[in-house]
């Protein structure tokens, strides 16, 4: 029995060895995957917040074309390098990135200033409403004296 311990024991050595290997293989592999994972959405996400700042900033400082999308390369490389770096993405998805972001918050800009001329166009309106009966009534009290019989 002893021999066979003796015999067996360097090669159940050798299995246990190589299946610990396997399994810290397997657990950091799947340890990488998943933090990899979660490392490239925060990157995404960091990437498309630099992205809507660089055009609002664009927007506020009345920039387009050529300028706008200069403002917000900028703004991206200075504000999220890693991000950039880590989705290797290259200069022409980051414009078109960046065209997309500007589109986007134009729209929303324009959208914001006719909601803003409606709230102030049924504001005017309310007034006007307001202010409507109390000149009609100056105007009657006005007219009655005019029309009033001379003594």
């Amino acid at each position: 029995m002893d021999i066979i311990k003796a015999a067996l024991l360097p090669h159940l050595q050798e299995i246990i060895g190589i299946l610990l290997a396997s399994l810290i293989g397997w657990a950091a592999n799947t340890a990488r995957r998943k933090w990899g994972i979660d490392i490239e959405a925060k990157h995404l996400s960091a990437l498309q917040s630099a992205l809507m700042t660089g055009a609002r900033l664009a927007l506020d400082r009345n920039l387009d074309g050529k300028a706008a999308l200069a403002v917000i390369m900028g703004h991206v490389q200075l504000s999220v390098p890693d991000a950039v770096i880590g989705l290797k993405a290259d200069q022409e998805v980051l414009t078109n990135l960046a065209q997309a972001s500007l589109s986007k918050v134009t729209k929303e800009a324009a959208s914001a200033v006719q909601g803003a001329g409606a709230a102030i166009s049924a504001m005017v309106q309310a007034e006007v409403a307001k202010a409507l009966p109390a000149a009609a009534q100056v105007t009657m009290s006005q007219g009655s004296k005019l029309n009033a019989p001379r003594r």
